[in-house]
């Protein structure tokens, strides 16, 4: 089913635009110039440029000129318990303009054991008529078996998407095996797309949730303290041991702690295709609000893998992601209310996951990060647009500044301070986990599809107006390595002859072993029983009466030429 073009949605109405005496920065270069949009696209860019009559003028001096912000990881209809986000597609998209985000990526949460295909069929229905900036899709996979492939298939081929995420957390619900995971990044590679895992020992979970429960803890701290972090760098690193034996490209979403993410950095240095991306709330606070004696306030933080207990963790992961060791920021924007999270009031386990920051993300790492020397203002493009669009093939429709190019863009004011609020935010969500977080650097014009969104603070958008954006596989980005690895990765036998020499009789030595309880042998419970094995050594050929070659002489001692250890073919006697 195509939702592209419905009479009854919306669309934006491009503005003829000039955008005059802003710096350029791309993720590679910045530069000043004057730029035209017309039709939603960037048609010139350069000074003095000849344009039509009529048209609006935007004054950008002193400012930066910076593609639109692409979130690559929303939840904004993930269903828990059968409530959904308060901030639905609506009020999520409308708040990431507001923050200088012109794109999203949504990820499609089927119910285990229904069909990807009718699944993705839903969350683009409710995103075409809510959506006010374009998105598009991943989706998860939260039972696998073998039909799948077939859906997998459509999905890349008819649908448009090419990125695929896979859960080690969330046992006996969405958790998949190792053995499961080889098979689904051998497919996901195979097709030419991305493979996302949610990465934390679901097993470990399970029993420290158990404990905890059984010792009495069941508020916002059991969450934290039954997901040590040592189980997501455990599950990071079975992740990439799994990606990099199938050879398949690997995304780890939401890193949380030092751990994974030096786990990440060490595989990258390694030559591994793998990207972590840290998230609004990982780079912007911590996880000592667990603590909290205002249960509503430590609720509000729980989301897995939780924030870290440890407070240098921030920054920490801001160091990593201004070095290049992780490449990528989204938000996991997916917030419910305070009585939603309650239905988890006595139950840790029950409260719903998820935190804000789809409208924050690029304030808090241009504070957290370019303020404080860490990275400069082409890194800042790179990490909040640019190397997401290069990931997932949407690069250079989206994440640059180019003609050609979608006219999502950004104004960007660096002295500009944002003070943090529930009570100013653009979210339906009551609290803010930032609340009070004073940012240095925020947006104050902010255009999608070639029309103005935000200016002079009143923010204009469009429900229903942001369109899908398809997706093609095998990004260049990702896929050039793992092409050339697969030319590097045939395997060859090593050459030798047969080899003739004795071999022991393993049926003679099984029948020898007393049958017991524990043994490994046939007499087990639930073992398959082993076949009788031929003895080649055995055999009705025989020497015996008049031989053709009697009448040679014979020497009286026949010595055999092999050296310690035998050869692997005994071809002569002497």
């Amino acid at each position: 089913m195509s939702y592209q073009g419905k009479k009854n949605i919306p669309r934006i109405t491009s503005d003829r635009l000039i955008i005059k005496g802003g710096k350029i920065v791309n993720d590679d270069q910045s530069f000043y110039a004057d730029i035209y949009i017309e039709d939603g696209i960037i048609k010139q860019i350069g000074e003095n440029l000849i344009v039509p009559g009529g048209v609006k003028t935007i004054d950008a001096y002193g400012h930066l000129v910076i593609p639109g912000g692409i979130d690559v990881n929303t939840c904004l209809h993930m269903p828990y318990l059968g409530m959904t986000p308060t901030d639905g597609f609506y009020h999520g998209t409308k708040a990431a303009l507001a923050g200088g985000t012109t794109m999203i990526i949504d990820h499609v949460l089927p119910e285990p054991g229904t069909s990807l295909l009718v699944a993705y069929d839903q969350w683009r229905e409710l995103a075409d008529s809510k959506s006010c900036c374009d998105y598009s899709l991943h989706v998860d996979i939260t039972r696998w078996h073998e039909s799948l492939t077939e859906e997998l298939e459509a999905l890349i081929k008819d649908k448009g998407v090419n990125s695929f995420l896979v859960f080690m957390a969330y046992k006996d619900k969405y958790q998949c095996t190792d053995s499961q995971m080889y098979e689904i990044f051998g497919i996901i590679r195979d097709l030419g797309a991305i493979a996302q895992v949610h990465a934390e020992n679901g097993d470990i979970i399970e029993e420290e949730q158990k404990r905890l429960l059984e010792s009495g803890i069941t508020g916002p701290e059991g969450h934290v303290l039954s997901r040590p972090e040592e189980v997501e760098t455990e599950a990071v690193y079975r992740a990439i041991t799994i990606a990099k034996q199938a050879n398949c490209p690997l995304y780890v979403t939401k890193v949380m702690s030092k751990g994974a993410a030096d786990i990440i950095a060490q595989a990258k240095r390694k030559g591994m295709v793998v990207y972590g991306e840290p998230i609004s709330a990982s780079l912007g606070t911590d996880g000592s609000h667990y603590w909290s004696k205002n249960w509503a306030k430590a609720a509000a933080f729980v989301t897995s893998p939780p924030l870290s207990q440890d407070t240098t963790t921030p920054d920490y992961l801001n160091s990593l992601l201004s070095c290049g060791d992780l490449q990528v920021t989204g938000s996991a924007h997916c917030t419910f209310s305070t009585a939603q999270k309650a239905v988890g009031k006595d139950n840790f386990t029950l409260i719903p996951e998820g935190t804000n920051g789809i409208e924050e993300r690029m304030s808090i790492i241009w504070d957290r990060s370019v303020t404080t020397g860490k990275m400069d203002e082409n890194e800042f493009v790179a990490v909040t647009s640019t190397n997401a669009a290069k990931i997932f093939n949407l690069y250079p429709r989206k994440g640059r500044i180019a003609v050609g190019s979608d006219a999502d863009l950004v104004i960007w004011n660096p002295k500009e301070t944002k003070i943090i609020s529930a009570k100013t935010h653009n979210l339906a969500i009551e609290y803010n986990i930032f609340e009070g977080m004073e940012c240095l650097g925020a947006p104050v014009v902010v255009m999608s599809q070639g029309k103005i969104i935000l200016e002079d603070g009143k923010l204009r958008v469009t429900e229903g107006s942001g369109r899908f954006i398809p997706r093609k596989t095998f990004p260049d980005f990702v896929y050039k390595r793992i092409k050339a690895r697969n030319r590097m990765a045939d395997i060859r036998g090593v050459p030798r002859g047969l080899y003739d020499g004795p071999v022991h009789d393993v049926t003679t030595a099984t029948k020898a072993v007393a049958s017991t309880p524990s043994c490994r042998g046939s007499s087990c419970p639930g073992k398959a029983q082993m076949a009788p094995l031929r003895n080649l050594h055995q055999s009705g050929f025989t020497l015996s009466g008049n031989q053709m070659d009697d009448h040679i002489p014979r020497r009286t001692t026949q010595r055999i030429v092999a050296p310690p250890g035998g050869r692997s073919n005994i071809t002569s006697l002497s």
